[in-house]
C-alpha cells in the first residue's frame, strides 16, 4: 500500500490539472501566449477575458473615420484600414443617438469630448461612476472625481458608469436581487499595466458582473463599459460582433518591437 498510494496520488493530480488546469489560469497567464482572449466559466454564466499587457500591446480609441462620420460598430472599423491590425476590439463606452460618447473621450492624447459630472438616469449616472485611461505602458480605472483630482496622463481614455468594484468593494447600488440581465462588458487593470476586459456571452446582472471582476479576475477596481448592445473582435476565437450599432470603440494592437 506504501507504494501504491504514492502513485495514486501522482495520477489524481494529472487527473486535476487535466480538468481543471485551464480554469485556474490567471489573467496574467493569457498574456503569454499568442491570444489575448480567453473564454472562462463563473457563476452560471460564461465570458471572454482578454488581458492585455500594456508592455506587448498598444490600447488605442476609435470614433470616426477618415471622412469624420462615427464608425457606428465593429464591422465598419475592421473594414477599414486602421482597423486591419486589431488583435482586439470591444465597445468603449456610452454614446447618444449620433454613437458619439455621453462622458469623457480621448483619442491619440486629443480630449474631444469633456468629461461629465452631471446628475441624470440610466446607468452612466448611476455613481460613482468612472474613468478607464491608458499612456504607454499605464492604465488605470478610477471614479470620475478622483480622475478630475489625479488628473492622470491619458493618451487614450473613457468614461462610463457605474464602476462595477470601488476599491475592493462592490458598487453599493447593485442589489443580489436584481431579475435585469443583460449582455455587459468592463475593464479594469492589475499591476499598472495589465488591462483585463470582459464581455458575458450570456445575460448577467450587475451583481453577477461585478462579482466576476471582484472574485474571479481579483480586480480593485472595475468599470462598466456597455450592456445589451456589448460586442467582440477575438480574432484568435474567430469571434466578430460586428454588426451591433455601438458608440466608441477601444482596440489592442500588437507593438512593434513584438512583431515578428
Amino acid at each position: 500500500m506504501s507504494r501504491a498510494r504514492p502513485r495514486l496520488l501522482a495520477c489524481l493530480a494529472v487527473l486535476a490539472s487535466f480538468l481543471y488546469g485551464p480554469h485556474a489560469a490567471t489573467a496574467e497567464d493569457s498574456s503569454n501566449v499568442s491570444s489575448p482572449c480567453r473564454s472562462l466559466t463563473y457563476g452560471e454564466a460564461s465570458y471572454v477575458v482578454c488581458t492585455i499587457d500594456l508592455a506587448r500591446y498598444e490600447l488605442r480609441m476609435f470614433l470616426r473615420d477618415r471622412e469624420g462620420k462615427p464608425y457606428g460598430s465593429l464591422s465598419r472599423l475592421l473594414d477599414s484600414p486602421e482597423g486591419q491590425k486589431l488583435a482586439f476590439a470591444m465597445n468603449g463606452g456610452m454614446y447618444d443617438d449620433h454613437r458619439l460618447p455621453v462622458g469623457l473621450y480621448v483619442e491619440n492624447g486629443r480630449t474631444m469630448k469633456a468629461i461629465n459630472t452631471a446628475s441624470g438616469g440610466g446607468n452612466f449616472h448611476l455613481k460613482p461612476n468612472g474613468v478607464f485611461y491608458a499612456s504607454g505602458e499605464n492604465a488605470g480605472v478610477l471614479e470620475t472625481a478622483h480622475f478630475l483630482a489625479a488628473k492622470p496622463k491619458a493618451e487614450i481614455a473613457t468614461q462610463s458608469g457605474p464602476m462595477l468594484v470601488i476599491d475592493g468593494k462592490i458598487h453599493p447600488a447593485f442589489s443580489q436581487d436584481s431579475t435585469s440581465r443583460k449582455l455587459r462588458n468592463g475593464v479594469c487593470v492589475r499591476q499598472g499595466r495589465i488591462v483585463i476586459f470582459a464581455i458575458s456571452d450570456t445575460p448577467v446582472t450587475f451583481m453577477e458582473f461585478a462579482r466576476l471582476f471582484k472574485d474571479a479576475l481579483a480586480c480593485r477596481d472595475a468599470l462598466f463599459l456597455d450592456g445589451s448592445v456589448s460586442s467582440l473582435y477575438a480574432p484568435s476565437m474567430d469571434r466578430s460582433d460586428g454588426f451591433a450599432p455601438i458608440g466608441p470603440i477601444i482596440g489592442a494592437v500588437e507593438r512593434q518591437a513584438n512583431l515578428h
